[in-house]
């Protein structure tokens, strides 16, 4: 299901079918990896028949799918994959991610000017090198049904309040879930969990388990259990993404930016050390950010792109952007207890 307006898809073909060179064989593939609405078929189509080349298309739903697909095969399987700032880092680590020139990207010169500056990201560059050129980004905040609440709620701990319980929605990751049970409990670093506090945050996770009516992975699925369920609460992992997906579904809801801040994500496009074709990857990155496909991104799912300045700007004080977290096999191995039905005292 995709909730996709027909403004877009009125894109002219000419605009986007100019000559471009040519650097792919006939019958050469490009091995995509994405979160959904990033590549949509129409506008993959248009690439396809600029290029002469085969797009193969395979979504993902959270970050720790994401490492499952690159790390099996060390990213042999995929040529480019677009990922946040934060995941990128083990991705690097593991040699998976490899180096890209800006300036064989040349759309990037038409970046905003906070997102061309590479070397002033945090996450991008490392060593002098650059391993990402950002794509789309979002606030994870909240979404509530205006029908059950009187005054918006201000705080993320709405999500543990027993009066909504099997009324909320949250996102299946573990990463995320830690730091936003963190940012609930008060720590000072949300990303950098004292040992100390991990059964705390743990047993504060179980009780959101508990709590909820499931745990979602992609947007299109929270909007049907929405829809479905009287949901009170959405934690939402994809931001306004999912604020549009559901007004244009016909619900009745309201976004907020708790008191605590809100985690936000820059997702970026990254070459994999076992891209077949190098200059073909760079075309696919290039070509997601001429204006009427970075603008396609915005108009349907919602999302902001690097080109354009967004309609709606959140206060910046309270958005902690993703940083590396201090143990990801760690958050993974107990978030899998968790989800599981493990009881509290097991930790």
């Amino acid at each position: 299901m995709r909730y996709i307006t027909t403004l877009t898809r009125s894109i002219s073909l000419a605009m986007l079918l100019a000559f471009v060179p040519v650097i792919a064989n006939a019958g050469e593939v490009l091995r995509v990896l994405a979160w959904p609405g990033y590549a949509d078929a129409d506008l993959v189509q248009v690439f396809e028949q600029r290029y002469r080349v085969k797009v193969e298309v395979t979504t993902i739903s959270s970050d720790d799918v994401m490492w499952q697909r690159l790390s099996a095969g060390q990213g042999r399987d995929f040529d480019v994959f677009a990922v946040n700032t934060a995941e990128l880092q083990r991705y690097i680590d593991n040699g998976i991610s490899v180096p890209v020139v800006p300036a064989d990207i040349p759309n990037t010169a038409k970046q905003l000017k906070r997102f061309s500056d590479l070397a002033a990201i945090p996450g991008i560059t490392r060593n002098g090198a650059v391993y990402a050129i950002p794509y789309t980004y979002s606030e994870m905040g909240l979404i509530y049904d205006r029908k059950s609440f009187k005054t918006p709620p201000d705080t993320f701990s709405a999500l543990w309040d027993k009066r909504y319980k099997g009324r909320v929605l949250a996102y299946q990751a573990s990463e995320h879930n830690f730091s936003l049970a963190a940012m609930v409990l008060g720590l000072k670093n949300p990303f950098r969990i004292p040992a100390a506090d991990f059964k705390r945050v743990s047993r504060h996770l179980i009780a959101l388990r508990r709590n909820v009516l499931t745990f979602y992975s992609s947007p299109e699925e929270a909007t049907e259990l929405f829809m479905r369920n009287h949901v009170a609460l959405l934690f939402a992992n994809y931001g306004t993404q999912q604020l549009d997906m559901l007004k244009k579904a016909g619900a009745d809801i309201g976004y907020v930016i708790p008191k605590e801040g809100a985690l936000a994500w820059l997702d970026c496009w990254s070459i994999t050390h076992g891209a077949k074709n190098r200059k073909l990857a760079e075309a696919w990155i290039n070509y997601t950010l001429e204006m009427p496909v970075s603008h396609a991104l915005t108009e349907r799912q919602g999302l902001s792109n690097t080109l354009e300045v967004p309609s709606t700007v959140h206060d910046s004080d309270k958005i902690l952007w993703l940083q590396r977290v201090e143990d990801v096999g760690r958050r993974a191995a107990i978030w899998e207890k968790i989800i599981s039905g493990t009881l509290p005292e097991k930790f």
